[in-house]
């Protein structure tokens, strides 16, 4: 019983302390603030990939536009990066969806939020929020037909110009979504590192 204790410790510190990060990629720098208190779960999700270095020479590969998505009656504005399908051999469990009515969170510009497919799936693919406040993608919001929404766990406080000129990035078609939104050239996220 005590390792699992020590562990859980070891995993609440690692949130507590690590209040902002650093997103280098090949178009400029991202600092991002987190939220450890308000989403600590996912937090510490973000921040154990972070400390394996596990998102080095990864890349931003998807952008949502308005232009490129029309077949959505719910349109979104986001870029999306993390692994793709280059996972770990080992890859963290999925973590608990921190749902936004429970966080406080929302979907405004220049949050940061954890990708998933069903509630409870997220591991290491995240979104920025570009353009304009997304509520349909906080709790009971219509993007997802769960209504579950995502979990918003940071705010970019720096660099929105970087993130801005990814989400105009030149596309190409994604076949399994059927939509142009795979960046043609992905852009390089160099490192991600706690500041």
């Amino acid at each position: 019983m005590k390792p699992i204790f020590t562990a859980a410790m070891l995993f609440c510190l690692t949130c507590v302390y690590a209040q902002k990060v650093i997103i280098k990629t090949e178009q400029g720098d991202i600092t991002v603030k987190l939220y450890p208190k308000k989403a600590p779960l996912t937090v510490a999700n973000f921040l154990r990939y972070v400390d394996d270095k596990a998102y080095d020479n990864t890349t931003f590969y998807r952008t949502v536009r308005l232009d490129n998505q029309k077949q959505s009656s719910i349109p979104i504005q986001v870029i999306q990066g993390g692994l793709g399908d280059d996972l770990p051999a080992k890859p963290y469990p999925a973590i608990p969806l921190e749902r936004t009515h429970q966080t406080g969170l929302s979907h405004k510009v220049g949050a940061i939020s954890m990708a998933r497919y069903e509630p409870d799936t997220a591991t290491t693919e995240f979104f920025i929020i570009v353009n304009e406040d997304q509520p349909q993608l906080d709790y009971n919001g219509d993007r997802n037909p769960d209504k579950q929404g995502y979990s918003v766990f940071g705010k970019i406080v720096k660099g929105m110009k970087v993130v801005e000129a990814i989400n105009k990035s030149e596309t190409v078609m994604w076949e399994e979504m059927k939509q142009k939104q795979w960046i043609k050239n992905p852009v390089k996220i160099l490192t991600i590192r706690r500041k």
